[in-house]
C-alpha cells in the first residue's frame, strides 16, 4: 500500500483547497507535507486523514467526525462524508474495499427498526427484517393471546405469516415499491445516454437511492456505504469485471425493481 507520506494530489487541481498551515489532526507543521482543507475548514494531509479514519473504523465507528479543536477547547465534530474522505485521503482500491466493507458491517450491526404497536403504542423492534408480521410481547402478555401486527400498514396482522411483501389488510402496500414503480426515467448523459429509473433500491440494504444524472453510473448508498451500479444493480466490483464506469453494462439496464432487497445482518 501507499505510504502515508507518499500520498500527493496534483497541486494544480483547482477543485481542491491546498493550505500552508498546521495539520489539525496530528498538529504536525512539516512544510514538505501537502495539506488540504476539508469541508469544515480544518486542514489535513492525505496520510493523516487515512490513518485517522482507519483508526475510527478499528474502534467500531463508521461516521468520520472531525477531531480538530475549535478555540483549543471543544471538538469540531463535523461529519466528513465518505466520498470526501475517499477523495482527499487518496484511498487505494484495496483501502476503499476495506473501508466500504467495514462501514457496511458496522452500519448494519447498528441499524435496527422500531415501530409503534397499534395495540398499545409501545415501540417494538423488528428482529427479522424479512418478515412483516411482528409479535408485540406487551399486548401478548396483557391479553394472554398472541398479538401480531403488520410492520407495513401498522394494523393488527391479517392473513398467513410470515410474509415479506404485505398482509391481507386492505391498502397494505409497500411505500418503497410504490415509489419505485411510479418514479420517472432518467438519462445518464456521461454513460452513452442510457435510460434507467430515477430511483433504485440498494441491492445490499434496500435503501432508496437517487442518481443526480451527473458522472458515472455507480453510486454509493448513503446507508450501508456499499457502491453499486445504478444501471445493472450489481455491486460495482462485479459490474466492473465486464464493463467500466462510463460505458453501458454488459447485461444492459435492469428493469424496475418489484421487490426490496433485505439487509442480511
Amino acid at each position: 500500500t501507499m505510504t502515508e507520506q507518499g500520498r500527493r494530489h496534483n497541486p494544480k487541481d483547482s477543485t481542491l483547497r491546498f493550505v500552508n498551515r498546521q495539520d489539525d489532526i496530528t498538529l504536525d507543521d512539516d512544510p514538505n507535507i501537502q495539506r488540504l482543507e476539508m469541508s469544515c475548514g480544518h486542514a489535513v494531509s492525505p496520510g493523516s486523514l487515512t490513518a485517522y479514519c482507519r483508526s475510527l473504523l478499528d474502534q467500531g465507528q463508521y461516521k468520520f467526525l472531525c477531531p480538530a479543536l475549535k478555540q483549543g477547547i471543544e471538538k469540531c465534530g463535523a461529519v466528513w462524508p465518505y466520498m470526501e474522505v475517499r477523495r482527499i485521503a487518496l484511498l487505494t482500491q484495496e483501502e476503499q474495499n476495506h473501508f466500504e466493507e467495514t462501514m457496511a458491517q458496522l452500519a448494519s450491526a447498528k441499524y435496527c427498526e422500531y415501530n409503534p404497536c397499534p395495540g398499545c403504542s409501545s415501540y417494538v423492534e423488528r428482529l427479522d427484517l424479512t418478515n412483516l408480521c411482528v409479535l408485540c410481547t406487551i399486548c401478548t402478555s396483557d391479553t394472554s393471546e398472541s398479538y401480531e401486527f403488520c410492520w407495513q400498514c401498522l394494523k393488527m396482522w391479517k392473513g398467513p405469516a410470515p410474509r415479506s411483501d404485505k398482509c391481507d389488510n386492505r391498502g397494505c402496500v409497500n411505500p418503497k415499491l410504490e415509489k419505485l414503480s411510479k418514479c420517472e426515467d432518467i438519462i445518464l448523459p456521461q454513460v452513452e445516454n442510457i435510460k434507467c429509473p430515477a430511483l433504485r433500491a440498494c441491492p445490499t440494504c434496500g435503501n432508496l437511492v437517487e442518481h443526480d444524472t451527473t458522472g458515472c453510473k455507480n453510486i454509493i448508498c448513503n446507508r450501508c456505504h456499499i457502491e453499486f451500479c445504478f444501471s445493472c444493480l450489481r455491486i460495482t466490483e462485479d459490474c466492473l469485471e465486464t464493463s467500466s464506469y462510463f460505458i453501458p453494462c454488459s447485461d444492459g439496464v435492469a428493469p424496475r425493481q418489484t421487490s426490496i432487497p433485505t439487509w442480511q445482518k
